[in-house]
């Protein structure tokens, strides 16, 4: 039997008492005045010349009594199966771009990026292009109004953008009402810099978000024997005490914000220096840091997805190693992840020839969320019967297998199902997906009739240049 459950009832109490010492004596970096004195105000002691914030042992385990009281977040997972979504290009903001093409690794630029809303455009036009690629090309602080921009051009529906800094969000507001998007941005991932450090841009972006009200918390990916002592107990409690601080520092600021966040664990390779977040420990970190946050808090975290691996180059591996990962996560959690996102190198590199298997291996995965309707055209009963023992008639040439092998059956467009036969065969699989990236994209229209929109969004990027920038 699957062990589900990794923690012992009593491995909670001393884990929970090194999260509150934790709190208690190093407490939180905030270089923001406005969430120190929230803090302040809800019972944490703070040091406003240090910019330092610690949370006495009641004040911390009051609030985690509350969280449990409340219990909408621990729900069980679902008994059955879900498809997880295919991949596409949305908010994944990887900072290179990778060509299969030329065989080359690129920053982010204006042109790519281009190249990745067409391609999503035409790949999946009933879900929005999103900001999949860091544009490096442009001032760092007019970045999302660019890539902004870019969407709006070229997408028939442009996704939103990711708005790294909080004095970029009205100005994205301001271009989404121009073209008729409310709300025309995305906050994305708020992230320590681990350990237990909110820096001044995240911090700000916290406040505003919590006054907001939009669900709030960590996206933690602390790294093991790096950011945290390399043990999976002292993992637990460092990574949980970062959770912990950012719910109570949301609180402070808005006693009603919905709560979030989600667990990206890493390990460090110590004879190479190099992270990853699909190791077999790092994984094992994850699940056992959500496992306690459950059993303690009540709160659900979920574990990352399946897109960090750490594959450097695109192929079966890549896609295999983040099918395996994805798997892995549903089998501690119960919750299925995407495969992937096109992402190669933890997350750095954004490949289209990956995207284009890990879709194809996707509509694999769907195949376990099927069900099984024992209709009378599905026994096939009249087939069996034909086919008797088999001695003169195989089912492959029956008319019924004829009929239905194309809806039954995963037909991959680029994986072989016959299993890995060399480098040469990889090679070709490749080529075959640049090949249907290179036809996607030669079927791409760009949209029409939004010039004056155009227009007056770049001035408001215009006016951004000059107040941002300078």
């Amino acid at each position: 039997m699957f062990q589900r459950t990794l923690l012992r009832d009593e491995d909670i109490q001393p884990l929970a008492d090194g999260v509150c010492e934790v709190l208690e004596k190093v407490g939180i970096l905030c270089q923001n005045q406005e969430l120190l004195s929230a803090l302040e105000g809800a019972g944490a002691k703070v040091d406003y010349e240090a910019e330092r914030a610690r949370f006495p042992r009641d004040m911390v385990l009051e609030f985690v009594a509350k969280l449990r009281q409340a219990g909408n977040q621990a729900q069980q997972p679902e008994a059955r199966f879900a498809a997880p979504p295919l991949p596409t290009l949305g908010t994944q903001i990887a900072q290179f771009y990778y060509d299969w093409e030329q065989q080359a690794t690129r920053s982010g630029n204006r042109e790519d990026f281009i190249t990745l809303i067409k391609l999503a455009d035409v790949l999946h036009p009933e879900v929005d292009a999103g900001h999949a690629l860091l544009l490096t090309d442009v001032p760092a602080m007019l970045e999302p109004l660019e890539a902004a921009m870019l969407l709006a051009e070229y997408a028939h529906r442009p996704g939103r953008t990711f708005a790294w800094h909080v004095d970029q969000v009205d100005y994205l507001k301001e271009m989404g009402d121009i073209l008729g998007i409310a709300d025309w941005f995305t906050w994305g991932a708020i992230c320590f810099a681990h350990p237990l450090r909110f820096d001044k841009d995240v911090a700000d972006k916290f406040v505003r978000r919590a006054e907001e009200g939009t669900p709030l918390g960590l996206t933690g990916m602390p790294i093991a024997g790096f950011t945290t002592p390399a043990t999976v107990e002292g993992f637990i409690v460092v990574a949980s005490a970062e959770h912990v601080a950012a719910w109570l520092t949301a609180r402070a600021v808005n006693p009603e914000v919905p709560l979030a966040g989600s667990m990206w664990a890493g390990s460090m390779d110590m004879s190479t220096g190099e992270v990853s977040y699909c190791a077999c420990d790092a994984m094992y970190y994850g699940f056992a840091a959500v496992e306690f946050l459950r059993r303690w808090c009540g709160m659900i975290v979920p574990v990352g997805g399946g897109e960090y691996c750490s594959a450097k180059v695109p192929g079966l591996y890549a896609a295999l190693e983040k099918a395996y990962k994805a798997m892995t996560i549903a089998a501690f959690t119960g919750r299925h992840p995407g495969i992937g996102q096109g992402m190669l190198d933890d997350g750095k590199i954004l490949a289209p020839v990956q995207l284009m298997l890990e879709r194809d291996l996707g509509a694999g995965a769907h195949q376990f969320a099927r069900e099984v309707e024992p209709t009378a055209d599905n026994i096939a009963m009249p087939s069996i019967l034909e086919v008797d023992l088999g001695l003169k008639l195989d089912h492959l040439r029956t008319e019924h297998t004829l009929q239905t092998f194309r809806k039954a059956l995963w037909l991959p467009e680029l994986i072989e199902r016959a299993g890995f036969a060399g480098f040469e065969q990889e090679q070709r699989m490749l080529d075959k997906a640049q090949a249907q990236v290179n036809e996607l994209l030669g079927q791409y229209r760009k949209p029409e009739g939004r010039e004056p929109q155009l227009a007056e969004m770049r001035k408001v990027v215009e006016k951004a240049r000059q107040q941002l920038v300078g």
